[in-house]
């Protein structure tokens, strides 16, 4: 993309916005080089790397990265033979334990069930080395500092040191605390210089301790005197801090030596992180803009669905549905100025730059951006003083290098197009670029004040109007762009409303041209008739949502109704095994009884028998059988259409339509229609005594013929999948809890896509296969909603 299209559409201030929820200088340094992108299978993975991050924070709060920190300098050092420092190797080491607890955290995520296969396969490339880090870890402290038990020589140096240091101390304290101390010194105490433990005396007593010399105040009254008793354990003392220096160095050494030898993976782990810092903050953007992940394509059509520009603040800009590419490839906006139409203008340019860096974008669900190749934009006033070029001049230049590179697959924003010279020039020179542009197919959206421009989208083909609507009353722009209807100038009303005389206004009127004015009375027209239409799809949006409310809670009663059938079902079944035992026991005893009888030899005497059959007639189980509902009595009156009556089945009311059978009736409740009985309804009201303006629209319901079962067998591919879709639709109609669809084992095909179906379908509760006595793998059960 070229950079002053970047620059004059702000894409430098989004990418601001992105780094600044970066956790570490790597991240922002990656978010800085963000730049939009024109392969579309990239796109689509950064879009899903986003959704994924998003995904994360919604259900952890954030992603683990302390210890981040750039070490790609530290490890070029280890690389060419440099000795680490103690900070170089405690952030080696935190670049170590953040990649640790990354790995973890992601790939425990995802072992949990949480789609984040992109997110995971960065952990999986995570390499730990815990060898190193535990290596670094044992040997410096956490303020830099190297640990005695680092090796066992710096362990026998470092208590030396204390050693020699307590000796030197305890010599020199026991001078400053003698009689004549205070005397002689400056001040009681014991201090260091050049690494020395010395005491500040008096100049005049410098000869009663001896020694050396080694600093003098800035007055010259005070020497720092190494006294001579302590002279031979200083020097010690300096000896081995020497060693001790030279066994750190050593350990050091090592400790980089270690480092040296995984160079590459370091530098891996640190490109990893820096890559997933750059991914979270991408989502962290999104979370705040309340940003969606945009479908992309290759075809040149946009659809944004209540677009808003990103570096506006969100309580005041206005949202936009902005189509382009389907039925037209070129918007002519038109109508006043400060009327909104260069910001949507910069919103689709920019929100089709950030899609192209793998941006999620303030739009809703269901948006849908191309992808081009070139974005061009000429927009703003752009005067050139070093080439000493007009504004009309520098807009010339900017299009003359736009036509010459633009191609089929380009998206081109024209800004008040042809303005800056003579209005009928400037218009006339409007439509020949915009004819040029047009015929190459690319994507293009020009602004324009100049009336002539309103023709031009009736005139030619994939070309269409738009506005961005005026408030008269208020005087002020709403905002809102209206697609289809060309904008006017509304001067004469604003006038008039400013308190111009209306003899003055009529005046401009006649002056006017006849088939102007016509224009304009259609455009006001065409205005009217968008606002009524839209107000219409409102109202009808409505009453839709309440017939889905009202289908979901008929479902959701019908499937109750299922449910306490199956379980009353369930208890029966088990009370009757249980009888069906009892009985089965009771009938062994009494066969025992008289094999018992025949075995003793002795004959059946008749109350014998009576009373053996008497119990075989008790051990039949009987059960409990709830008396039917009684039949309604019939109401006093004849029943006709629109009577109010109450279904005893399913206890609902509804309102009889006509009658189709004997003494049955069609009967709507709510949005279902069904054929009932008279003897399952109880009369409640007559209808009203108005004739009714609409007839009740009725949709399939349960007297709508519709199959248990589906068989695709046979079927073509893509016609099985057709009708699987129509059968949901019209079971979910009918009221039926579970259907059954058979798709047949062959070589799979059908199976599998049947059941890619059924996962995404709105209606499926639950799929399954079926079980032995179902038809096995061959049959897919459907509990629905």
């Amino acid at each position: 993309m070229q950079q002053k299209v970047l620059s004059s559409l702000e894409f430098h201030k989004v990418k601001e916005k992105v780094m600044s929820y970066t956790a570490s200088t790597l991240g922002k340094e990656r978010a800085q080089d963000l730049t939009p992108l024109t392969d579309i299978e990239t796109i689509q993975h950064l879009l899903e790397e986003v959704a994924e991050a998003q995904d994360v924070i919604r259900l952890k709060g954030s992603a683990p990265f302390g210890g981040l920190t750039d070490i790609r300098r530290a490890v070029k050092r280890a690389e060419i033979g440099s000795t680490l420092s103690p900070s170089e190797l405690m952030e080696i080491a935190g670049l170590l334990y953040a990649v640790k607890n990354m790995k973890h955290f992601l790939t425990s995520m995802y072992e949990d069930g949480v789609d984040i296969p992109r997110l995971h396969t960065y952990a999986e490339t995570l390499i730990l080395l815990p060898d190193i880090r535990k290596e670094i870890e044992s040997c410096i402290g956490d303020n830099g500092e190297v640990l005695d038990h680092a090796t066992p020589a710096l362990r026998t140096i470092r208590t030396q040191l204390r050693s020699l240091e307590s000796k030197v101390r305890d010599k020199l304290e026991a001078m400053i605390r003698s009689q004549s101390a205070s005397k002689m010194l400056s001040d009681t105490i014991v201090t260091i210089r050049n690494d020395r433990f010395v005491i500040p005396v008096k100049q005049e007593y410098r000869s009663n301790y001896g020694g050396i010399v080694h600093d003098q105040s800035s007055s010259g009254a005070t020497l720092f005197i190494e006294p001579q008793v302590v002279v031979d354990v200083n020097n010690t003392l300096q000896q081995t801090r020497l060693k001790e220096k030279q066994e750190v160095e050593k350990i050091l050494q090592m400790l980089t030596e270690s480092v040296s030898e995984h160079i590459g993976e370091l530098l891996h782990n640190v490109k990893e992180l820096q890559t997933l810092d750059f991914i979270f903050a991408k989502a962290k953007y999104a979370k705040t803009e309340k940003a969606t992940k945009p479908a992309v394509n290759d075809q040149g059509e946009i659809y944004l669905k209540r677009a808003r520009h990103p570096l506006l603040p969100r309580d005041q800009v206005v949202a936009n549905d902005i189509e382009l590419g389907k039925d037209f490839s070129t918007i002519v906006i038109t109508g006043p100025n400060t009327g909104g139409k260069t910001v949507t203008l910069k919103t689709l340019g920019l929100l089709t730059l950030m899609t192209q860096a793998g941006l999620h974008i303030p739009v809703e669900e269901g948006s849908e951006v191309a992808v081009f190749d070139q974005v061009f934009a000429d927009i703003g006033d752009e005067q050139s003083i070093e080439q000493s070029l007009s504004t009309f001049s520098s807009h010339m230049v900017n299009i003359v290098d736009i036509l010459k590179n633009l191609t089929s697959n380009s998206l081109v924003l024209f800004d008040e197009l042809g303005a800056g010279t003579d209005p009928a020039e400037g218009a006339a020179l409007a439509m020949s670029i915009l004819d040029e542009v047009h015929q190459t197919n690319a994507r293009v959206i020009a602004t324009t004040h100049y009336p002539e421009l309103k023709a031009y989208g009736y005139n030619r083909e994939g070309v269409t109007n738009a506005s961005v609507e005026f408030d008269i009353e208020t005087l002020s722009p709403t905002y809102r762009l209206l697609i289809g209807v060309p904008g006017r100038s509304n001067a004469f009303e604003i006038s008039k409303r400013l308190g111009l005389p209306d003899h003055l206004i009529d005046r401009a009127k006649a002056d006017m041209h006849a088939e102007h004015n016509e224009v304009d009375q259609m455009i006001a027209s065409l205005e009217d008739s968008k606002k009524q239409a839209e107000e219409e799809l409102h109202e009808t949006e409505v009453y839709r949502k309440e017939a889905e409310k009202l289908h979901k809670e008929l479902q959701r009663q019908i499937l109750e109704w299922n449910e306490q059938k199956d379980k009353l079902l369930e208890e029966a079944e088990l009370k009757a095994k249980e009888k069906i035992e009892q009985a089965s026991k009771e009938a062994e005893e009494i066969i025992q009884e008289l094999r018992s009888i025949k075995s003793e030899h002795r004959s059946f005497k008749e109350h014998e028998l009576i009373d053996a059959r008497k119990r075989l007639e008790e051990a039949v189980p009987e059960f409990d059988r709830k008396k039917k509902p009684e039949p309604a009595k019939k109401a006093v009156r004849q029943l006709k259409s629109g009577d109010e009556v109450k279904v005893l089945t399913f206890g609902q009311k509804g309102t009889l339509l006509e009658q189709t059978g004997d003494k049955e009736w069609s009967v709507q409740m709510g949005i279902l229609k069904m054929k009932v009985k008279e003897k399952d309804m109880e009369f409640i009201k007559s209808a009203p005594e108005f004739k009714q303006e609409k007839a009740i629209t009725a949709v399939k319901g349960k007297d709508y013929h519709v199959s248990l079962e589906l068989d695709l067998r046979g079927e073509r591919y893509e016609n099985a999948l057709s009708r699987v879709e129509k059968y949901l639709d019209d079971a979910v109609l009918a009221g039926y809890p579970r259907v059954s669809i058979i798709h047949g084992k062959g070589t799979g095909a059908l199976r599998k896509g049947v059941q890619e179906l059924l996962k995404q379908h709105r209606s499926v509760k639950n799929a399954r296969f079926g079980e032995q006595g179902e038809g096995g793998s061959g049959v897919t059960i459907v509990e629905l909603k």
